[in-house]
């Protein structure tokens, strides 16, 4: 029987060889391959974990400065809110931040500035700012702003930062501080023209005194000196005023018998009431009394209450004085002045202590006012009451020497 072919033709024995060989070759070269890529590999798996690491330990620091940048912010803006000047920053595209002392000056709304237009307050102020610093007065009132500009060295276009500080109370300060320096000044000249009046003015009452006494037996010539004298002593009066009111001295502090004042005023009084063709009535029922002060002081007292009773009163009015100790135990005394005159406008009376207030052209505001200060000065009180086409009353209480000679003001001496 014939044999059937078992297989394909048989390599030769070395292209078998040679064909393991280059798949040993390949084997191989595969298994470097392969070695590399993981090594490849696992470099990659370290690279990335290193960047990772540095990605989060960037982004950490990238919190952490966002948060210190955050804590800044709001640091810088609580200075801003805390700042007692205003802070404006504008541009030209409009209104870019303002504080809370800058809205409340310019009485901004919160949502005055939020759409980029200037609010129409802040767009007049520019306009007045002449200079790097300007005062400005803000527009419909009286408050005057100090306004200082600075160009912003970053930011938008012509953007500038603007300083506000209310110098409202710093001006009216200054504009007193000037007042009271024209007044000094003024008072300074003024008593030094008094001085200069009062001496001549003395020799001329002497001799109208002595005119007086000369002209007895001419009743015209008698009239003619009444009215001379009235008016010295009114002039007299008015220097006295302006003497006592600018007068700085504490009065000096010597037994004074008020009661012998009085009498001696009204005898200076005299030739004013005649003229007038008034009557002065002495009312004395507290005995010899004695008070610690300044006679001239205290004598012009009554005269300024007496000369604003003569002209308050018509023809034919009365004058009275009135004399009395109060308290149990007499440690003050009482004088009223009480003339049944004009009397004064109930909403004048909180007024007619104020220097310079008078209801009259002609006057100077001085007379009560001085009477106020020497009646404190003696450590007295005054009080007033009017009925206007009725009259009125003064009430001053004054402390009474004791009997050791010190002056007793432990009584109560309200009036």
């Amino acid at each position: 029987m014939r044999k059937l072919p078992t297989g394909g033709r048989k390599r030769p024995a070395p292209q078998r060889s040679q064909a393991r060989h280059l798949l040993a070759q390949a084997f191989v070269s595969f298994r470097q391959a392969a070695d590399s890529l993981e090594r490849s590999y696992t470099q990659l798996q370290a690279e990335v974990a290193r960047l990772r690491t540095e990605l989060e330990r960037a982004n950490a620091d990238l919190q952490a400065s966002l948060e210190d940048n955050a804590r800044m912010r709001a640091y810088l803006w609580h200075l801003l809110e805390q700042m007692p000047c205003g802070v404006l920053v504008v541009s030209d595209d409009g209104l870019r931040l303002a504080n809370p002392e800058a809205r409340r000056m310019l009485q901004l709304e919160a949502a005055d500035g939020a759409c980029g237009a200037l609010p129409e307050v802040i767009q007049e102020l520019l306009r007045q700012t002449t200079a790097d610093t300007s005062e400005v007065t803000l527009p419909d009132t009286d408050r005057v702003l100090a306004i200082t500009v600075r160009e912003a060295d970053r930011g938008a276009p012509g953007e500038r930062i603007v300083l506000l500080r209310d110098i409202t109370a710093e001006k009216r300060l200054a504009a007193e501080s000037e007042a009271r320096r024209r007044a000094q000044a003024l008072a300074e000249v003024t008593a030094l023209l008094a001085h200069e009046v009062r001496n001549p003015l003395a020799s001329l009452e002497l001799f109208a005194g002595l005119i007086a006494d000369a002209a007895t037996g001419h009743p015209d010539v008698r009239g003619w000196v009444e009215h001379l004298q009235a008016g010295l002593r009114g002039l007299a009066a008015t220097v006295n005023n302006v003497l006592h009111f600018h007068s700085q001295a504490q009065p000096s502090a010597s037994p004074v018998q008020l009661d012998r004042l009085l009498r001696e005023t009204i005898e200076f009084l005299h030739p004013l009431a005649q003229q007038r063709q008034l009557q002065i009535s002495l009312v004395h029922r507290a005995g010899p009394v004695t008070v610690l002060g300044d006679a001239h002081r205290l004598q012009q007292v009554v005269l300024n209450l007496a000369l604003n009773a003569f002209r308050a009163m018509e023809p034919g009015g009365t004058l009275w004085l009135r004399l009395d100790r109060v308290e149990d135990d007499g440690s003050w005394v009482q004088l009223e002045v009480e003339d049944n005159g004009c009397g004064i406008a109930p909403e004048h009376l909180p007024q007619i202590f104020e220097p310079g207030f008078t209801t009259r052209p002609a006057s100077a505001g001085l007379g009560l006012a001085v009477v106020a200060r020497v009646v404190r000065q003696h450590g007295g009180t005054i009080a007033v009451r009017s009925q206007p086409g009725r009259g009125t009353v003064f009430t001053l209480r004054l402390p009474v020497e004791n009997a050791e000679g010190v002056q007793d003001a432990s009584g109560a001496g309200g009036g």
